[in-house]
């Protein structure tokens, strides 16, 4: 989910010779964003960025082979159920996605006390290392992912990381916050 589009509007900003698209199933926090980014470029208009309303499990098939990245940092609700569990229809749909080699970040943040009870809700397991290695890589690699690097955050580095949600979760030293950096082939 592309959350409130910040990330993918300032990517933008930033790269003016690549096409971003942001993606979410919930559509009011990318309101103002969005109507900004479609403004003159005088006033804040991006020609290059997209918002597109969409669930993971049931992206358009107008992506099909597009993106060059993915990034998902700090998912939350079904799609952080999705690539924690590493359900065979959201990986199945993000490599439908993918170019030849494109490179995927999931960035995982998860405070067992904080967020019990969104773990509770959603049946989370624990992503633990032993989880990480023996259930969830097999499952992404078996989705046509290779798995190019994996560990552990410190918080001064995933505070680094340009979303908002980094910026409001800087504080919480509780937060384990887990990453995955995957090839599709």
């Amino acid at each position: 989910g592309t959350g409130d589009g910040r990330f993918v509007y300032r990517s933008a900003q930033e790269n003016p010779n690549k096409f971003f698209i942001g993606i979410d199933a919930n559509t009011k926090p990318l309101e103002k964003i969005s109507m900004k980014a479609t403004r003159k470029p005088a006033k804040g208009g991006l020609p290059n960025v997209l918002f597109v309303q969409a669930a993971v499990e049931n992206l358009p098939e107008e992506l099909n082979a597009a993106a060059d990245e993915i990034h998902i940092h700090f998912p939350w609700g079904s799609l952080l159920r999705a690539v924690i569990a590493g359900q065979k229809d959201v990986l199945q749909s993000l490599h439908r996605i993918c170019a030849p080699e494109c490179l995927i970040e999931i960035v995982i943040g998860i405070d067992e006390e904080r967020d019990k009870s969104e773990i509770e809700r959603l049946e989370l397991p624990q992503l633990s290392p032993e989880y990480l290695e023996n259930v969830l890589i097999p499952k992404y690699k078996a989705a046509g992912f290779a798995i190019l690097e994996k560990g552990i955050l410190s918080s001064s580095d995933w505070s680094k990381l340009e979303t908002s949600w980094a910026r409001k979760l800087q504080n919480n030293s509780n937060r384990q916050v887990t990453y995955l950096i995957l090839q599709a082939s």
